[in-house]
């Protein structure tokens, strides 16, 4: 079985499948399901109660260059209200930077979520007009599935990525870090 259909597979039989039409019924121009949802869901999967990671939220980026604050609280306001108990982090890619001093303005969603902390995290996944899944995931599969924690190239020498690796590796003990020399 191909890493794409493995993937599919989990997510298809995890929270993430009832979550991801909800998402739909939202409108959000352009989106994905992202971050550590994706993430912890795979990782629990092939890893069991040996990994203690859970879905602390759900982070929906979406790209609307017209889009504005309003549109995220009222998406988020609908997720929450179809899964109480559940934390919803959408944020519009397009106006990421306004928000977020510091941080450079995203040329499309997919920039936005690439450019996350770690590979395993810039994973994301959606369902089509046509009903099927989707996978965006710009640095493969594989160190999501192999449980490498690898930092994005915009963050191959940050602080941020290396303190976020370590807490990952404290809360599930299989992973391993990717080499620093590659």
């Amino acid at each position: 079985m191909s890493l794409e259909a493995e993937f599919i597979e989990i997510v298809s039989n995890s929270i993430i499948a009832r979550v991801l039409p909800v998402i739909v019924a939202a409108r959000l121009p352009h989106w994905w399901l992202a971050g550590g949802a994706v993430r912890n869901t795979v990782w629990k999967h092939l890893f069991g109660d040996e990994c203690n990671l859970r879905i602390n939220d759900f982070d929906v980026a979406f790209f609307d260059a017209d889009g504005d604050r309003q549109q995220e609280l009222d998406a988020k306001q609908i997720m929450e209200t179809n899964f109480p108990g559940y934390k919803f982090d959408v944020k519009n890619q397009a106006s990421f930077a306004v928000w977020r001093p510091g941080r450079r303005t995203f040329s499309s969603c997919e920039d936005g979520v690439g450019s996350w902390l770690h590979t395993a995290t810039a994973v994301g996944v959606r369902i089509e007009d046509n009903g099927e899944h989707a996978i965006f995931a710009p640095y493969g599969l594989s160190d999501l599935f192999e449980g490498i924690v690898r930092p994005t190239p915009e963050h191959v020498d940050g602080q941020a990525a290396r303190d976020k690796g370590q807490t990952f590796l404290a809360s599930c003990p299989r992973l391993r870090l990717a080499p620093t020399n590659v």
